[in-house]
């Protein structure tokens, strides 16, 4: 049977994995960090408040004053690579990819705000014949405003396709073996290469507001079990704390710099840690790594480190790979 000169050729069937961050601004200057807040903020997962009541807030007061400060702590941390989040993740969808590459597994990566967009891959990894995707966002920890915002990304995309794929979505891995094993791992490596000490551990996670508990959202447990398996896996407690509050409602607690002022003033030596960031970006390497010192420094402290998160380690991609082939088991058998 020929096929008629005007239908394109149909590709061999494969199977893909997408991996999923939150998203950077293309650059670090005012307009485009306005773009990629706009988003961001506009997402109702994110925001929880009635369009009507944030959206002249939003257009007002916030997008006309929070892009040029935020503008200025990229500026900190951008790299001739672009942003850290953006250069990481791509560095871990190629050792990925590397990986899977003798199984027949296209990898690719895509952010939910900002560029690569989730529905524009996805349809690419159709068209080069992936009939399966495990869709994997990187989030550890499951919350409405991370893991499922960046599901419903992916299936209005899907909403949009006349040929979908057959789509899995990588669950949360908050307390899994593999991901308390690596994070242990990295972080017996930052600390013995320090140059003192610490008597205090930080794991500083992702706030929330404390509503998003209220009504039912699993991260804050989560972050809380994350934090108790690695302190075991340590044999040294941790201290938990939640950062990045914004706005005037009320949020998960502690907080991390109150956390961190209070041990500066204490005279205590401090590593800080997030556990709940596959990969460093500006809440890590700005609002940690240089706010945080400051913070802990100004309230009287001297001993400071940020430990990096797992990146593009070898312990970080071993961890996605077994992540990720636990959730093919079956498609690659029946590939």
């Amino acid at each position: 049977m020929t096929r008629p000169a005007d239908h394109p050729a149909i590709p061999s069937p494969r199977i893909g994995v997408l991996l999923v961050n939150l998203g950077t601004p293309d650059a670090p200057d005012t307009g485009s960090v306005r773009r990629y807040l706009k988003e961001f903020l506009s997402d109702r997962r994110v925001v929880e408040l009635p369009p009507w009541l944030w959206q002249p807030i939003l257009r007002g007061v916030v997008l006309t004053t929070r892009p040029r400060k935020s503008a200025h702590a990229y500026q900190q941390v951008w790299s001739e690579e672009g942003s850290p989040l953006a250069a990481i993740t791509r560095a871990q969808a190629k050792a990925l990819a590397g990986r899977l590459e003798e199984r027949g597994v296209l990898v690719d990566h895509a952010m939910r705000y900002g560029r690569p967009a989730i529905a524009e891959r996805i349809a690419a990894m159709k068209a080069a014949g992936c009939e399966r995707i495990l869709l994997a966002p990187l989030y550890p920890q499951y919350s409405g405003a991370t893991t499922a915002t960046a599901h419903d990304a992916a299936f209005a995309g899907l909403a949009a396709m006349r040929w979908q794929p057959a789509i899995r979505t990588l669950p949360p891995y908050h307390d899994d073996p593999a991901y308390i094993c690596a994070l242990a791992e990295s972080v017996k490596a930052g600390l013995a290469g320090l140059d003192f000490v610490p008597d205090a551990i930080v794991a500083s996670f992702h706030g929330m507001p404390r509503r998003t508990l209220d009504l039912g959202d699993p991260y804050h447990c989560q972050c809380v079990k994350t934090a108790r398996l690695l302190s075991e896996a340590l044999d040294h407690e941790l201290i938990v704390s939640f950062q990045s509050r914004f706005g005037k409602a009320k949020w998960l607690e502690p907080a991390t710099d109150v956390r961190l002022a209070d041990l500066g003033s204490a005279g205590r030596k401090v590593a800080i840690v997030a556990p709940g960031f596959s990969a460093d970006c500006l809440e890590t390497l700005e609002e940690l790594a240089i706010r945080g010192r400051e913070t802990f420094r100004g309230a009287g402290g001297r001993d400071f480190a940020y430990l990096p998160c797992l990146n593009a380690s070898e312990a970080g991609n071993k961890m996605i790979e077994m992540l990720v082939l636990r959730e093919l088991a079956g498609w690659l058998a029946a590939s």
